[in-house]
């Protein structure tokens, strides 16, 4: 097992929740990168609010494009504003 197993991304949502485009293009990079560097895990933090950022994000993880390029999606109950996507490479 490589250091790159170990290895997460965390993309914390809170500062460009109002940007729609955005939120797209990072999560699209954030997967890409994961692709690319071999990471096994990334950490998304749209944070509580009022849940819409966190619907966005799942809406756009469970697209059938995107969906095939990861392994599992987790949703953390201890802590609302955290989703995880696990990779494996």
């Amino acid at each position: 097992m490589g250091a790159s197993h170990l290895a997460k991304i965390v993309l914390d949502l809170h500062d460009i929740y109002n940007k729609g485009f955005t939120i797209d293009a990072e999560l699209n990079r954030v997967i890409v990168e994961a692709i690319e560097k071999k990471i096994a895990l990334v950490e998304i933090i749209p944070g509580k609010g009022s849940g819409q950022l966190k619907k966005r994000v799942l809406r756009f993880l469970i697209q059938p494009e995107i969906k095939r390029l990861y392994h599992r999606l987790e949703r953390d109950d201890k802590n609302f504003g955290r989703v995880f996507v696990h990779f494996r490479h």
